[in-house]
């Protein structure tokens, strides 16, 4: 379980990488994507109350609502620290032995992002963009605590699609 650096005194040994990352991604959607996105939220919503499956049609109002409302909150800036002992993400500290492992995929210039795998069923994985660092070096360093995850060779289909979209 990460521990809370605001509510406890961890020592997390010397910082070896440090950078600042944003909480999620903004795009910049233009008019267009709102049309097709509307449209195809009407539509959802239009085959919820034919099916009268209004749960669903409520869960896709409640979706648009809370889209909105991410789209006019600017994202916060994160601190990502990897030390000798773990890694920081924001006010959340990781100990090397929460994590199962980790792994990177690096296309430039679309995905370049450093994955860690959780022990959590909940939450069970982490995405670090490595915006302009050299992912080798990186890799190596990590290499001497945690296992690299050989066979994740793309990013993970929720990522794509959230990408595609502009929905992060």
């Amino acid at each position: 379980m990460p521990q809370n650096l605001a509510q406890e005194d961890v020592n997390i040994g010397p910082i070896i990488y440090q950078w600042t990352v944003k909480e999620y991604e903004q795009y910049t959607r233009d008019r267009r994507w709102y049309v097709i996105m509307g449209v195809l939220a009407l539509a959802m919503i239009a085959y919820g109350v034919v099916a009268a499956n209004y749960l669903f049609a409520l869960i896709i109002i409640l979706f648009g609502i809370i889209l909105y409302l991410h789209h006019m909150q600017d994202p916060l800036e994160i601190t990502f620290i990897m030390t000798e002992t773990g890694i920081v993400l924001g006010k959340k500290y990781y100990h090397y032995s929460e994590l199962k492992n980790f792994w990177l995929i690096y296309n430039p210039p679309d995905v370049k992002n450093l994955y860690f795998s959780l022990h959590n069923v909940i939450k069970h994985r982490l995405q670090i963009p490595l915006l302009d660092y050299d992912p080798r070096p990186i890799r190596t360093y990590l290499s001497q605590y945690l296992t690299e995850d050989l066979e994740q060779e793309e990013e993970p289909l929720s990522d794509r699609v959230g990408r595609l979209f502009q929905l992060h």
